[in-house]
């Protein structure tokens, strides 16, 4: 009896669970002859090299939060150039006897990076009319589809004043190689981790960005010329790209939460518009590149197959979800420039065991994970918050050690609190401002629980706090459909964007912090310690915030150090 894509997706699920005593299916070891090339690159397209323009950004990182507070910068290439190198491109190399590796602003489930980047753009200043693929390692626009100036004018109609599209795709294939069949599962962190990193640097340059959620995938296959077989001849299909977000990115930004509304009106009109953008983009340009193979051989993972094809998403129209508009306005914040705290993240690789925060600077953390409109990140996501935390409270000054949970939504209350089924407490901690929906649901030294659960790693106990991600899986995916495994996956890939970014912008007492994820937990593990059974409720991703321990062995290089120096020099110059 064949199975609906629904069950396809809960059985993927179950299937790749980390258990005590069996992880999921994995190779068991790193055949490093066959891996993956990081950067896809097509050779044959005419290349347009950017400017280093991220330094020259001013805004305050604080200043993302407050609508209105950026002033919008005009749409020509160095813009388009600071939004790549604060979302997508590197941000350093590391080194260590004679191996070299590249960080980058979006992180990566084991730094393997599988997310690749498009831009589709009706023409600006310095940049043709065309659809583009970016190349972090050399900064540089790959241009695979050229655009003549009827479609250019016909694109740009289509489109609200200045508007560009950025689409992402992923290659399963390089997770795949280290993480066996969970690796589907941190692709999907990773698409989320760009959707917040775009957003981000949008708000840096006051621009919005909106994610086209009706849009189907064979329509951004089309639309990102990921259907072209010709252009991928001699290409592996583990080597191929799976179409997965496109966000649409406004010059402008919302001060008001009318006009969060109008821009995200204006972002299901460009999404219904889809025949036209693939007709124009796909199929009336003029293209150019020929795909570049990563790996001589590969492992077939045919559950990550079938977990892809159960939720391809047709091309849908769901009203979107309106914010809660009764916040109080986000606290403070870092002062520094909000490109520096975006360059300079980084996970960590230990903590010191020592470091703490207050009570404050951990409610300012978590207040940021609350949605308001026109604030990002939240305001790229068309839906209602649907992704919660259960946190592991270990150092925090002012707050009792313990387990908390962190309501995102005030509708999930009672299924939450069914669902979490121990005898808990559910106190509102004292102190805690009242809208942010935390509650203590007991008090005790959980350190060890918690480094068990993220697969015996130490870090999750040495810092201040961990948690885990929940979501009402089994009820998402029956009301909202098969495509919504990615989907919540894409949340927590954003909550945990944002966790990354403050912490790196906090400033307390206690010291210095830096965030991580955890994609290795052993998930029922976690659920029995919260008293979850079934589907109810399952955990998509793990997440610990504490002093970093440094390792000296590494040495830190600037991110385009290996670019030539004639070519810094004359990108960096402005004019």
């Amino acid at each position: 009896m064949s199975r609906s894509p629904v069950e396809r997706a809960l059985s993927y699920h179950t299937r790749t669970k980390h258990h005590l005593r069996r992880y999921a299916r994995a190779l068991g070891y790193l055949d490093w002859s066959t891996q993956p090339e990081p950067f896809r690159t097509f050779e044959g397209a005419p290349e347009v090299l950017l400017p280093l323009r991220a330094r020259g950004l001013t805004a305050a990182y604080r200043d993302l939060y407050r609508p209105g507070a950026v002033a919008p910068a005009a749409v020509e290439l160095g813009a388009v150039a600071a939004l790549f190198e604060l979302s997508l491109g590197l941000s350093a190399w590391k080194e260590h006897r004679g191996s070299r590796w590249a960080l980058r602003c979006n992180p990566s489930s084991g730094n393997l990076h599988p997310t690749e980047a498009y831009l589709l753009s009706a023409g600006a200043p310095g940049l043709a009319a065309g659809l583009y693929h970016y190349v972090s390692r050399d900064h540089k626009l790959e241009r695979r589809a050229a655009l003549d100036a009827a479609s250019a004018r016909a694109l740009a109609a289509l489109l609200p004043a200045g508007g560009l599209l950025v689409g992402l795709s992923s290659i399963h294939w390089r997770e795949a190689w280290k993480y066996g069949e969970r690796a589907f599962r941190y692709c999907q962190h990773d698409v989320g981790h760009a959707i917040a990193a775009v957003r981000y640097a949008a708000a840096a340059l006051g621009w919005t960005a909106l994610l086209l959620d009706d849009l189907g995938d064979a329509e951004l296959r089309a639309l990102l010329g990921l259907d072209r077989d010709a252009d991928f001849a001699g290409v592996a299909a583990a080597d191929r790209e799976h179409p997965d977000a496109a966000l649409l990115l406004v010059p402008s930004a919302p001060a008001r939460p009318e006009e969060a509304r109008a821009l995200a009106a204006a972002a299901r009109a460009v999404a219904a518009k889809a025949p036209e953008l693939v007709r124009l983009a796909a199929r009336e340009g003029a293209w150019a590149g020929r795909a570049n193979a990563l790996s001589p051989s590969h492992v077939d993972w045919p559950v990550i197959d079938d977990v892809a094809e159960a939720t391809w998403k047709p091309h849908t129209e769901e009203p979107a979800a309106v914010p809660r508009g009764d916040l109080p306005p986000l606290p403070g914040g870092g002062g520094a420039p909000a490109a520096e705290i975006i360059r300079m993240r980084r996970s960590a690789s230990a903590y010191d065991a020592r470091t703490s925060i207050g009570a404050e600077t951990f409610y300012a953390m978590l207040d940021h994970l609350l949605p308001r409109p026109g604030v990002p990140p939240w305001d790229v996501l068309p839906w209602a918050p649907a992704v919660h935390a259960v946190v592991f409270v270990h150092r925090v000054r002012g707050l009792p050690e313990g387990l908390y949970v962190l309501e995102r939504s005030e509708a999930a209350h009672d299924r939450l609190r069914a669902a979490l089924a121990h005898p808990f407490d559910w106190e509102t901690p004292a102190g805690c401002p009242a809208h942010l929906g935390l509650y203590r649901l007991s008090q005790a030294d959980l350190r060890d629980a918690a480094q068990i659960v993220s697969c015996h790693q130490e870090i999750a106990a040495d810092g201040a706090f961990s948690l885990g991600m929940v979501a009402d899986l089994g009820a998402a995916l029956r009301e909202r459909g098969a495509p919504w495994y990615r989907r919540l996956f894409w949340e927590a890939g954003v909550l945990g964007h944002t966790l990354y970014l403050e912490a790196e912008a906090a400033t307390d007492s206690g010291g210095r912090v830096r965030a991580t994820g955890i994609g290795c937990y052993f998930d029922d593990v976690f659920h029995e310690l919260c008293g979850i059974t079934g589907d109810a409720l399952q955990s998509l991703y793990h997440f610990t915030v504490g002093g970093p321990v440094e390792d000296p062995r590494l040495a830190t290089l600037a991110p385009y150090e290996h670019l030539e120096k004639e070519r810094r020099e004359a990108l960096s110059t402005p004019g």
